[in-house]
């Protein structure tokens, strides 16, 4: 088959996928504006980032911009944990050289470092405009409520934290409103994470941190049409007809100073980072014991059961739709599956290696497809923080909020497939 081919059939299984999102929906009526406007949306967007000339170079310039921000990062961190936080192949003043990759030490410290420059960049009200603009044409492309649009426009730079935009109107929004914002979250990354991928894929993605931040941004529309046929509005929202004019940085306890805000940010971004760090100890841990008693099972297919090759199987399926090759398909298939207990984080790296190798065994288009279907927080534990997180702010939604909790990790896991399908459908 050409390359226009497997094109085309990542063309249908955008379709595809869309329709089993109705499928295992609630099948009612659904709003012909919100399913037209965000698949338009996401076609758009994605024209635009993949085709448009002269848009290599602003991906180019925002890469750029992402890279030297990791960099400048790692000056705190080398001052701390000396040759640890030195990548592969660097060396100290002194010649001292890296020993090699060390996650905690190379990768988590970023983490703080974005936390706090996001935080930084909100007082200082760079982030809300640029948030409110995006809420804006969510808003009028797609039908959304407003808390929706400014909600999903915060999800495209922060994660749990884009709740606090909308803050005042949790409590009173409709099921329907409370799915999109949990898929909006598990179907993009934030910008206090992206450090961490960044790391993982630079070497074999050229301007990956450009593509990441445009993986994001067309998983929003994707999300949103996925939620609201997975779960119609048959509900009046609160905020139907405006966008809620309110930032973090509006809450009481705002941080007082720019200093103030960075400390609070760094502090909250060490906190994700040990959260990170929990979570693959714990789940890649959890993960192993599963391989240790599937190991006493017999054989299937001349090789031993494992908790990857039983995820890889189910995600099979969605893989052949993303429109790879089937020479693809089987690495596909366990990149997509394992993230649902090791998290994206794992799968990245595991690419990364892959790729690294005389003869990288995926093609330029599909390390492009694999990178932006795996952009999202679309793993089990990612459930506990959104829920429980969310349920923090508005205990009175918590039945609901648990209730939507499962649905929203597959309804995330099939937007940020859809985002796939884009890219399969327009990388070079």
């Amino acid at each position: 088959m050409s390359d226009w081919s497997y094109r085309l059939v990542a063309g249908a299984g955008f379709f595809a996928i869309v329709l089993i999102a109705w499928l295992t929906g609630g099948r009612r009526s659904i709003n012909a504006r919100t399913v037209v406007g965000s698949t338009t949306l996401a076609w758009g967007i994605a024209a635009i980032v993949f085709w448009l000339p002269g848009f290599g170079s602003v991906l180019k310039w925002l890469n750029d911009v992402i890279v030297a921000t990791l960099a400048a990062s790692q000056k705190g961190s080398v001052f701390l944990f000396g040759p640890l936080a030195l990548a592969p192949g660097q060396t100290l003043a002194d010649s001292t050289p890296s020993i090699g990759f060390v996650f905690a030490m190379q990768a988590l410290p970023a983490v703080v470092f974005f936390a706090a420059l996001v935080t930084g960049l909100y007082y200082l009200n760079v982030m809300p405009a640029i948030v409110r603009f995006f809420a804006r044409l969510f808003h009028r492309a797609m039908g959304l409520s407003g808390a929706e649009a400014l909600a999903g426009a915060a999800n495209i730079f922060v994660g749990i934290e884009s709740s606090l935009t909308v803050r005042p109107f949790l409590a009173k929004m409709t099921r329907s409103e409370l799915l999109t914002l949990l898929t909006c979250m598990m179907a993009t990354v934030a910008s206090t994470v992206m450090g961490i991928y960044v790391l993982a894929l630079q070497e074999v993605f050229p301007q990956v941190a450009g593509h990441l931040v445009s993986a994001s941004l067309i998983s929003i529309p994707c999300a949103v049409l996925i939620s609201k046929l997975s779960l119609p509005e048959e509900e009046t929202p609160t905020t139907l007809g405006t966008i809620p004019n309110r930032t973090p940085s509006q809450e009481t306890n705002a941080p007082v100073n720019l200093i103030s805000a960075l400390m609070e940010g760094g502090a909250q971004g060490a906190k994700m980072a040990v959260g990170i760090a929990t979570m693959l100890i714990l789940f890649l841990g959890l993960e192993s014991i599963a391989d240790l008693a599937l190991a006493q099972l017999p054989e299937f297919g001349d090789a031993p059961l494992s908790v990857s090759r039983a995820l890889s199987w189910l995600t099979w399926p969605f893989v052949v739709l993303l429109g790879l090759r089937p020479e693809e398909w089987e690495l596909g298939a366990e990149l997509l599956g394992v993230r649902f207990i090791e998290t994206e984080v794992a799968s990245y790296f595991r690419l990364a290696a892959l790729q690294a190798q005389d003869v990288p065994p995926l093609s330029s288009r599909s390390v492009t497809t694999i990178t932006y279907a795996l952009c999202g927080f679309v793993h089990i534990a990612s459930v506990g923080v959104f829920v429980g997180g969310l349920s923090a702010l508005i205990p009175s939604r918590t039945k609901d909020l648990s209730a939507l909790g499962l649905r929203s990790l597959w309804t995330a896991f099939l937007a940020t497939l859809l985002t796939g399908c884009l890219a399969g459908i327009f990388a070079a």
